[in-house]
């Protein structure tokens, strides 16, 4: 694949000079450095970048994680890191609550088809995809359960019956979704979530390191906009 067929776009929109500016983000909704990068995508957004986002699969199938106590010591170091980077909210019904509940499973999957039926929808994927991640990691309702997306969709003003249509009809899209997020990962020469990358007018599409900016939207921004300068003269 030389350039994704089936991104979601949350925000499109052109400079004065009508050329528009694509940011490529490869994320996912478990992934709690994804989290950490919200702010950035946020400040791009508002910048008037287009933002298309493209779902990795981190645990999806056979990684696939059920909570237990080894993976709640793995993830809260991170956790923490990423609060003191980032200011992100982490609550306690998060860290108390849904990292001590082994009953969960914690699956990729419905998340990324939820924010797919979204898009399809017509709807902000983007603003979707935060509202899902501060439901997981502030308010402790997993990103996994459909009746929490379902309700999140809701409350983004989605006609339930709609969404839940979009989403029953998604298995499909969702997979070849997942593989052609794994493949632009691939193409830019980045390994894990989240990476980025910006699409020039000419449709190549570069990598861009982000790991220095986290907590940072301003800096970030200001990066961003010199690195889609210099594409431009290339």
């Amino acid at each position: 694949m030389t350039h994704p067929t089936t991104p979601s776009a949350s925000t499109a929109s052109s400079t004065p000079a009508t050329k528009v500016r694509t940011l490529h983000a490869i994320i996912d909704p478990l992934c709690g450095w994804c989290y950490a990068a919200a702010p950035l995508l946020d400040a791009a957004a508002k910048a008037g970048f287009t933002i298309k986002l493209h779902g990795g699969g981190m645990l999806t199938g056979p990684r696939r994680k059920q909570i237990d106590a080894n993976w709640r010591d793995y993830v809260m170091p991170h956790d923490l890191r990423i609060a003191e980077l980032t200011v992100q909210p982490f609550g306690e019904n998060y860290f108390d609550g849904l990292l001590r509940d082994t009953t969960v499973v914690l699956d990729s999957a419905p998340p990324i088809k939820a924010m797919l039926a979204v898009e399809a929808m017509g709807g902000d994927s983007l603003a979707y995809l935060h509202s899902v991640q501060l439901a997981h990691y502030r308010d402790g309702h997993s990103a996994s359960d459909e009746g929490n997306l379902a309700r999140l969709a809701a409350e983004l003003g989605l006609e339930p019956i709609s969404f839940a249509q979009h989403y029953a009809q998604g298995e499909d899209k969702l997979y070849e979704h997942i593989v052609e997020s794994r493949a632009l990962l691939n193409l830019i020469g980045a390994q894990g979530f989240p990476s980025m990358a910006i699409e020039g007018d000419d449709g190549n599409i570069t990598a861009i390191n982000i790991n220095r900016f986290y907590g940072q939207p301003a800096q970030w921004l200001s990066h961003l906009e010199a690195q889609f300068e210099s594409q431009s003269l290339c």
